[in-house]
């Protein structure tokens, strides 16, 4: 039986983009058309390469095709290498114009305000020669991008489960949730502040399913107190700020960000903290390890980890 270097050394780039046009189109003929190609002869080499490796890539059924299990884990590392293909084009396109390699640097909000500008920072002084690229969203949109090599390195909160398959990753540091309002709220004048008194005011809260809202709750179940009262649930760190500066609205935050803002007299932290808002952590891609741009990076990331939990 062929092994698995027989197979994917046969496989050229327009065969990984018919596998991909399969997927998107569900359907043999329409992939066929849109590849420019004819429906026996994608259908005849979709079946030799399914021999080939041992197992059907594509359920058939009546309402036309769909990915297998193996069959999606093929089209993972398909996108990696046309993705990849189209970096390098890139990249090879910036340097023979006078330009430069770039390094691309994907977080989340969590860690936009501290951690990842100290870091670009450091690795400019370090790669002056390297550009870099920087992306924000979630930690979900943030490791798809990152499996389909758009970017280089993930960074933000760390999920309790283990990372998709080809990804490794690191803790950086775990944070305390604090409790901020606006400068001048009421509530900043008290010398002592219970989770009770900060209930008598409406909070604006992070949605369902991140861990500041789990954890938040979770320790505020333990010392017997329900969900704080909302008037407005958001992701956005920016409206949040706009939000809480117009109103007596109160905000549970990440202590790093809360300081960020605390500093720039945009926020006011309240004498209230509770367990963690999660561990903050770094993802990148196991083959890109060796490659010194990108090991750079990943350095520069510890390093101001570093700096930042021995800021305490």
């Amino acid at each position: 039986m062929p092994g698995i270097l027989d197979w994917s050394r046969r496989l050229h780039m327009r065969h990984l983009q018919w596998l991909l046009l399969l997927e998107q189109t569900g359907s043999l003929s329409e992939a066929a058309r849109t590849a420019h190609t004819t429906q026996p002869g994608l259908s005849k080499w979709l079946r030799e390469l399914e021999e080939d490796i041992g197992t059907a890539l594509f359920d058939r059924h009546a309402r036309g095709i769909s990915p297998t299990p193996a069959g999606r884990l093929v089209l993972l590392y398909a996108r990696r290498v046309l993705n990849a293909m189209q970096r390098a084009e890139e990249d090879v396109e910036a340097v023979r114009h006078g330009g430069l390699r770039r390094v691309m640097l994907a977080t989340s909000p969590a860690a936009t305000f501290d951690l990842v500008p100290d870091a670009i920072a450091r690795y400019m002084r370090l790669q002056p020669d390297i550009q870099i690229g920087l992306r924000e969203g979630t930690m979900d949109e943030l490791l798809s991008q990152l499996e389909r090599v758009q970017v280089d390195v993930a960074v933000g909160r760390l999920s309790g489960s283990n990372p998709p398959p080809g990804l490794q990753y690191e803790l950086l540091y775990v944070e305390p949730i604090v409790l901020v309002a606006r400068p001048g709220h009421p509530l900043t004048r008290k010398r002592s502040l219970t989770w009770q008194q900060a209930f008598d005011y409406p909070w604006i809260v992070w949605p369902v399913g991140t861990p500041i809202r789990s954890n938040l709750e979770t320790g505020l179940a333990e010392i017997g107190l329900t969900p704080p009262p909302y008037a407005v649930e958001s992701a956005s760190m920016l409206a949040n700020i706009s939000l809480l500066r117009d109103s007596d609205l109160l905000l549970a935050a990440s202590a790093h960000v809360a300081d960020h803002f605390v500093r720039l007299k945009q926020m006011a932290r309240l004498p209230l903290s509770m367990g963690s808002a999660g561990a903050l952590g770094m993802y990148w891609r196991e083959a890109t390890g060796s490659d010194s741009a990108i090991a750079g990076l990943i350095d520069s990331l510890r390093q101001s980890a570093r700096r930042i939990r021995e800021a305490g």
